[in-house]
């Protein structure tokens, strides 16, 4: 989740001392190292809401797969362990969903980012999430009004669009998902 990030003790990490944590508080795994996710402000909350929105009644219409938002659990291995903003899962990939958690590459993944959290959603995740293989990274940056979706080829992750304010985004893996900046952004 790219909220406000706080790193925890210094020790390795893996997914089943984060079975162990408890359920009041969130947590992520990156690398091995153990980070809790404080709430996100509202702003955060009204993008992530309307994003969601948007793309789940698309694929829901086209009986595309299915879309998760924060908190859900995707495990991508046993110390990569991450509660992205938004999730995308295609109907080929539902192998990877389970009661507890989605334990696999989810086709397509978005994280709203915030100060804390710059860093790790612009380079350790998006790094992570290009060496496990999404097809698609969006990284949406609500302070500055702007997104950046990334595509895997061959690979490595390519910049598909970047936009500012105004425009239309797209998705090469939702076919044919397209959404205006302005009606996600807005409460």
């Amino acid at each position: 989740m790219s909220q406000e990030t706080v790193k925890i003790e210094a020790k390795r990490w893996t997914y089943q001392d984060y079975l162990k944590l408890p359920d009041e508080e969130r947590y992520e795994i990156i690398n091995g190292e153990l980070f809790m996710v404080l709430a996100p402000n509202l702003f955060h909350q009204d993008i992530s809401r309307n994003l969601e929105y948007l793309m789940w009644n698309y694929v829901r219409e086209k009986n595309l797969g299915v879309v998760y938002y924060a908190p859900v659990d995707v495990v991508l291995s046993e110390e990569n362990v991450f509660q992205p903003d938004i999730v995308f899962v295609s109907r080929d990939n539902f192998g990877i969903l389970k009661e507890k958690a989605i334990f696999g590459v989810p086709d397509l993944v978005v994280e709203i980012i915030s100060p804390s959290s710059i860093y790790n959603d612009m380079n350790v995740k998006r790094e992570i999430y290009e060496k496990f293989g999404v097809k698609e990274y969006w990284i949406v940056d609500p302070a500055n009004k702007a997104i950046q979706i990334f595509t895997l080829e061959s690979g490595k992750f390519k910049l598909h669009f970047f936009g500012y304010e105004t425009g239309k985004a797209s998705s090469k893996i939702i076919q044919d998902f397209e959404v205006e900046l302005e009606k996600f952004s807005k409460a």
